[in-house]
C-alpha cells in the first residue's frame, strides 16, 4: 500500500493533510513466539457469507496468468491491470473478497475505481505496456482521482461494508487491480506466475449511502539495528536506494513526508514515528486497518489525541503482518472538519535478522518505500462522508 499524494488523494472527499509528527527511540519488546509474522498467509480463504438484499456477486481478475518480474534491481513489482464488472446502471459495492491465487507471492491488492473516461485512457496506458498490465509503483498510473474502492492484505477475508453502505460504481466504470508482488517470498524454481481476482458484491439499490476510503500515514525513519553496519545504514544511501528500485516520486515521497511531518527539519530517526491530520470534511468512521510491512511491531489510530473529545479509531499493540483486516468499529464515530487523526507507528530493525525473508538482506536505514523490505505506516478509514 502506498501513500497517497495531496495532487490525487480521494481521502474523506478531499485531501487530508499532515500537519505534526513526533518520534520516539524507546526499546522494542519483542512480540510472544506464537505470533506469527511471515510475510505472507496461504490459507484457503472461507466461503462468502450469504447475499444480502438486492446484492449479487460479480467477479473480476486476470484474463491470463501473469509472471511477474522486479525491475531496477528489487524484489518488488507492483502491476496493474484494468478489469471490467460490466456494468450497466449505477451500482454500490458492498463487500469484496480477494482470491490470491499465487499467494506466495501477492503481497497486497487494491482495487481503484475509474469513470468510463479514465478507463479509456487506461485501455491506452494497458495497450502501450508490454505484457500483461503495467507497471505501477505507488498508485494506479491513470491520471486524474481515482477512488479506492477495495483491497487485500494477509488475513484479510470476505469484506463486507455495513448494511446500507457502499462504494458508487457508475454504469461504464472500471477498475485498476494494482496487486504488489513480493519475490522475497518466492521459491528456488521462480515466482511462477498468478492469476488472481476478485469476486464483488453489487447492489442496485437506489437509497444506498455512498462511502470513500481515508488515508492517514506518517514518516519512516528507522536506523539500522545496533550493530548493524554497511553502506545503507547512511540515510541518503538508503534514500537514494529507494529511488533506484522505484523511481523519483517514492524520494519525493520521502521528502514529503518529512516536510508535512517535520516541517521540513532534520528528519527524526527512532522506532515510533506518528502524524497528526486536522480533517478537511466531517463524516462517519465505519472501519478501519493499519498497514505496515515485517518490521511492523504497533500501530495505533486516534481521534483528537490529548483532548476531552479523545477516542481511539484502532488499537493494534502486537501487529502481525499476516492479519490486516479491516475491522468494524464497535460504534461508528463521528468526525468534523478540524479534528485530528494521529496515525502512530512503531516497528523495529531487530526482526531483520529473525524473519526469513529479510535475513539474507544487508542492514539499512528503512524509510517509507514501496518494497516488502522497506516500510510504511498507514491507517486506512472507511467513512461516509457528510
Amino acid at each position: 500500500m502506498r501513500f497517497a499524494r495531496p495532487a490525487t488523494a480521494a481521502a474523506l472527499a478531499a485531501v487530508l493533510f499532515l500537519a505534526a509528527c513526533g518520534t520516539d527511540s524507546a526499546p522494542v519488546s519483542a512480540p510472544p513466539p506464537s505470533s506469527p509474522h511471515t510475510g505472507h498467509s496461504t490459507g484457503s480463504a472461507p466461503p462468502a457469507s450469504p447475499l444480502r438484499q438486492s446484492e449479487r456477486f460479480v467477479e473480476v481478475g486476470l484474463a491470463q496468468p501473469y509472471t511477474p518480474a522486479a525491475p531496477n534491481g528489487g524484489t518488488d513489482e507492483y502491476r496493474c491491470f484494468l478489469v471490467d464488472p460490466k456494468l450497466t446502471e449505477a451500482a454500490y459495492l458492498t463487500g469484496s473478497q480477494f482470491l490470491p491465487q499465487n499467494a506466495a507471492i501477492v503481497h497486497h491488492a487494491i482495487f481503484y475505481r475509474l469513470d468510463p473516461e479514465q478507463a479509456k485512457a487506461a485501455e491506452k496506458v494497458d495497450a502501450e505496456a508490454a505484457g500483461e498490465g503495467w507497471t505501477c509503483f505507488g498508485d494506479s498510473g491513470v491520471q486524474g482521482q481515482t477512488a479506492w474502492v477495495a483491497h487485500w492484505a494477509p488475513g484479510a477475508g470476505e469484506t463486507l461494508m455495513p448494511s446500507g453502505y457502499g462504494f458508487k460504481m457508475p454504469p461504464g466504470s472500471k477498475l485498476v487491480m494494482q496487486v504488489h508482488y513480493n519475490l522475497l517470498g518466492a521459491g528456488d524454481g521462480g515466482p511462477g506466475s498468478d492469476a488472481s481476482g476478485m469476486q464483488m458484491r453489487i447492489s442496485a439499490a437506489p437509497d444506498l449511502k455512498p462511502l470513500e476510503t481515508g488515508l492517514v500515514m506518517a514518516p519512516i525513519e528507522l536506523p539500522c539495528e545496533a550493530g548493524g553496519t554497511g553502506p545503507l545504514c547512511d540515510r541518503a544511501t538508503a534514500v537514494a536506494d529507494v529511488g533506484k528500485r522505484f523511481g523519483a516520486e517514492s524520494v519525493e515521497t520521502v521528502n514529503q513526508l518529512n516536510q508535512w511531518c517535520n516541517g521540513g527539519a532534520a528528519p527524526k530517526s527512532g522506532n515510533t514515528q506518528s502524524c497528526d491530520q486536522p480533517m478537511e470534511q466531517g463524516g462517519t468512521v465505519h472501519m478501519a486497518a493499519g498497514h505496515m510491512h515485517l518490521l511492523g511491531r504497533a500501530i495505533k489510530v486516534e481521534l483528537n489525541p490529548g483532548t476531552p473529545k479523545a477516542q481511539t479509531l484502532l488499537d493494534v499493540p502486537q501487529y502481525n503482518f499476516d492479519n490486516q483486516a479491516l475491522i468494524p468499529l464497535a460504534k461508528p464515530v463521528k468526525i468534523a472538519k478540524g479534528d485530528i487523526v494521529r496515525v502512530t507507528c512503531t516497528h523495529d530493525a531487530t526482526l531483520r535478522k529473525q524473519l526469513p525473508q529479510l535475513q539474507k538482506l544487508p542492514p539499512r536505514y528503512v524509510v517509507w518505500g514501496e518494497g516488502t523490505s522497506d516500510e510504511m505506516c498507514l491507517g486506512i478509514l472507511v467513512v461516509a462522508p457528510e
